[in-house]
């Protein structure tokens, strides 16, 4: 039987394990903005634009990027392993990181069936695993942000700016942006969730973020927010730096489902557990694309440990 999520939230222990800080070990006033560079564009798959990029990182010292997460029930390892290794990489390089709390969010996508007391007893739970996975938290450069408070404590500057969002966007462009719910276009949507991508699309400005760091499956809603500042005239366009999308366990599942336990790997899962997954992994001989234990080895092991070994007996040629 599953732990209660309220019950882990008290018996989780902190620990102090090694995490990879960056691949260059100069600490950042030493750093030259190419260096910078080299180290934040690692963590996307996709930038627009990257001559922005570069110019931020030559001309501000401390650019803000905004990440965010619905607490909505177990991590996987790519929200707590990858994001760690990500955030820690943003970090070295300068980078100070506003992890958006979406509490409101999750309530409106009826997460965690819209109570917002579990919500928050989730929230609370996810930021206790990145402590202990090794997030840089003890830098200053890191802050958790409750969408609920922030939104309170500065309404008359969020809400003119989400309805300002909604009124420059006709229904179809908003419908377009339903994937960053884990939602399709042909899904019927709530009120409150069509009014979803007009207030994530706020944050980003509320927040004053310099770079969008979501991913893939945030582009479109990010890629509005581009189009937003097309609209009102607004010179600085916010940076997307769209990180990659670790697929699920089985063949043809484009990321990891909290729905299909059988296709993620959990933060909470035991040794033993991560040994059957991985074994019943979808995992064909000399087949890269699609694959997702060569997927996890590049994006999870590697910049975890700087090396994988592939253990063979002698008459195979050995260890590789």
């Amino acid at each position: 039987m599953e732990q209660p999520l309220t019950e882990a939230v008290e018996s989780l222990s902190v620990s102090d394990p090694e995490i990879p800080q960056s691949s260059n070990p100069n600490p950042t006033h030493l750093l030259t903005p190419d260096e910078k560079f080299q180290i934040v564009r690692s963590v996307g798959e996709e930038c627009i634009q990257e001559d922005e990029l570069l110019n931020l990182l030559t001309k501000k010292p401390e650019p803000v990027c905004y990440d965010g997460f619905e607490p909505s029930g177990r991590m996987h390892i790519a929200q707590g392993v990858m994001k760690t290794i990500n955030v820690n990489k943003l970090t070295s390089a300068g980078c100070r990181v506003k992890i958006w709390i979406a509490d409101w969010f999750a309530k409106l996508n009826n997460k965690m069936g819209g109570d917002l007391k579990k919500i928050e007893t989730v929230g609370r739970y996810l930021i206790e695993i990145w402590k202990a996975v090794g997030m840089d938290l003890d830098s200053g450069k890191v802050e958790f942000l409750w969408s609920s408070k922030e939104i309170n404590a500065r309404a008359d500057e969020y809400w003119p700016l989400v309805l300002d969002i909604a009124q420059k966007n006709n229904l179809k462009r908003i419908i377009r942006c339903s994937q960053i719910m884990g939602r399709s276009e042909q899904d019927e949507l709530t009120a409150a969730q069509i009014f979803y991508p007009c207030m994530q699309c706020a944050d980003i400005f509320f927040l004053k973020a310099d770079i969008c760091q979501l991913g893939m499956d945030q582009r479109k809603v990010n890629v509005l927010a581009r189009e937003y500042c097309d609209d009102t005239k607004r010179k600085n366009k916010p940076i997307i730096l769209s990180h990659h999308m670790l697929p699920g366990l089985q063949q043809g599942q484009e990321k990891m489902s909290k729905s299909d336990p059988s296709s993620s790997i959990f933060m909470e899962d035991e040794e033993a557990e991560v040994n059957v997954k991985i074994k019943k992994a979808y995992c064909p001989p000399k087949i890269v694309e699609g694959n997702p234990c060569l997927e996890y080895i590049k994006y999870l092991v590697l910049p975890w440990f700087n090396e994988f070994t592939v253990e063979r007996s002698a008459d195979n040629g050995g260890n590789k």
